[in-house]
């Protein structure tokens, strides 16, 4: 009888896409793409201008089909050889699942779905798969008649698969932070919801116990380069 594979959960953030040329979500001048996210991130921005809104994201979308999955994706994916892997991730972008993790959990949606834009978008489970880079707010519309609006998790929108991750992250052995900050709350406070028996590490350029509790190993490296260096510690660990 094969033994069940050790469960592994990386949780993975706007680092873990910046190698493949994706700008981190926001500049050292609080401006996202050169737009406040204000202006652009937020429903109020979607009820003031949603023509811009719309196209900012299909700016946004046109990038990401444009870049390819780098070397640290690629790296993830491949434990799935040795491991259960789970990815939580707050990047919009889908690079994950085209470096071909299986199981992929995405905090603030997918920008290559769209949902309603009705009163309640946000908690729908019903999604469009959007072909190509557009949507056209003239053109695109869900079912029940209102536009169609990016899968994305704007500021004051709650985190609807946050209680998901939680119990993901609970049943963790191996739990891998990567490319985050942990800025962004309530998402940032998943480094606390692992047992005390899990083991940890935390991989970013900025990683220190700062951020993260004592139990946690940090790599303060690239996402690649953190990725070599896990490989090599989970070696250890790995089935024969």
């Amino acid at each position: 009888m094969n033994q069940s594979k050790t469960k592994l959960v990386i949780f993975s953030g706007a680092g873990m896409s910046a190698e493949s040329g994706i700008n981190t979500f926001r500049d050292s001048d609080g401006l996202w793409e050169n737009h406040r996210i204000e202006d652009v991130a937020t429903p109020e921005a979607w009820r003031n201008n949603p023509v811009l809104v719309q196209r900012f994201y299909n700016e946004r979308r046109k990038k990401i089909l444009a870049s390819e999955p780098n070397a640290a994706h690629l790296a993830i994916a491949a434990l799935e050889q040795h491991f259960d892997v789970h990815v939580i991730t707050q990047n919009i972008d889908d690079l994950h699942e085209r470096a071909g993790s299986k199981k992929v959990l995405h905090l603030h949606g997918n920008i290559r779905l769209a949902k309603t834009s009705g009163p309640d978008a946000h908690f729908t489970d019903k999604f469009y798969t959007i072909e190509g880079t557009e949507l056209d707010i003239s053109r695109d519309f869900c079912d029940a008649g209102y536009p169609l609006r990016p899968h994305v998790v704007w500021f004051g929108e709650s985190v609807p698969a946050f209680e998901e991750a939680e119990v993901i992250c609970q049943q963790a052995e191996i739990f891998v932070v990567i490319g985050t900050s942990l800025a962004v709350y309530p998402v940032a406070g998943l480094v606390h919801s692992i047992s005390p028996s899990c083991d940890a590490y935390y991989i970013d350029p900025k990683a220190d116990l700062g951020r993260v509790p004592q139990h946690y190993t940090c790599i303060s490296k690239s996402a690649t380069e953190g990725m070599q260096d896990l490989a090599k510690l989970l070696s250890s660990v790995q089935p024969n």
